[in-house]
């Protein structure tokens, strides 16, 4: 597959998603104005699910956050991505990353693993100009910029995309994800958040990454702290939510993608929608 030099349009805002996405819904987020569609937790090697996402729709981009190099084989991929490019190639974009070293028994010299990744990925077809990489630390930063088209950090602060982006300069994107809650009550809204930051908490190359930001043991014991999680989570009303968004794309970000969490059971639609028109999209 001939290399791609235009670089792919995510926009400037789209959605980051754990649970499994219906194309229903991913149709809805291209009405609202979102440019791209970002799927996490991706298990399958066959990419079906963004593939899916991809026929159901006609702009939004589709993207992995992340496919995991240590239960993914490359070149397996490698194949799947030419078989869902042969009909979306300006529309999905390949997220890879080396994960956690808590949830992966092959964990060992990431980086190393992920420059070896991104060679059977180029042998494989997978043009530059169509790849991301999940980075926090400058040398992943550094290495997304060189090899990829996007650097995507996950769990960070508006200071990390400042830092991030005097690492990349300024021809990679930067893509980090927003956790976002809609509700005015700060203890409501910690209700809602927690659950998801302490589950964070335990992991050391986010713990790690936070340290850099100048957080430190206090704010990582029971659950996180209030400091912690206002840096993190953008939470209250729509107008203060979307000043968090913003925080990102007036410290460096090309896309910011939310993460919007909300109470079990409820449907995020809404909040979708009512934060597509305070930030403007779809204009």
């Amino acid at each position: 597959m001939d290399e791609i030099p235009r670089k792919i349009d995510l926009g400037a805002i789209g959605v980051w998603r754990h649970d499994r996405t219906e194309p229903e819904l991913a149709v809805a987020l291209e009405e609202l104005g979102y440019g791209a569609l970002w799927l996490g937790n991706v298990t399958d090697p066959e990419l079906a699910e963004a593939e899916r996402l991809l026929d159901a729709t006609d702009r939004l981009v589709v993207a992995t956050g992340i496919v995991n190099i240590w239960s993914n084989p490359a070149d397996r991929i490698a194949r799947s991505y030419r078989r869902v490019a042969e009909r979306h190639a300006d529309r999905f974009l390949l997220g890879v990353g080396a994960g956690h070293p808590e949830a992966t028994k092959e964990f060992t010299r990431p980086y190393e693993a992920l420059n070896r990744y991104l060679d059977v990925l180029d042998a494989g077809g997978v043009p530059v100009a169509r790849r991301a990489l999940a980075a926090l630390g400058p040398r992943v930063l550094r290495l997304a910029g060189n090899r990829t088209a996007a650097a995507h950090p996950y769990l960070v602060t508006p200071e990390h995309t400042r830092r991030a982006r005097d690492i990349l300069g300024a021809g990679p994107l930067l893509a980090p994800e927003q956790k976002v809650v809609l509700e005015p009550d700060p203890a409501k809204a910690r209700a809602i958040g927690d659950a998801t930051l302490g589950r964070y908490l335990g992991l050391a190359n986010y713990v790690g990454n936070l340290r850099r930001l100048g957080f430190d043991d206090t704010d990582f014991a029971d659950g996180g702290s209030d400091r912690l999680f206002d840096a993190l989570i953008a939470h209250g009303d729509t107008a203060r939510v979307a000043e968090g968004v913003r925080a990102h794309l007036d410290a460096g970000a090309d896309h910011v993608t939310l993460q919007v969490l909300h109470a079990d059971g409820t449907d995020p639609l809404p909040v979708y929608r009512v934060l597509a028109a305070e930030l403007g999209l779809g204009h």
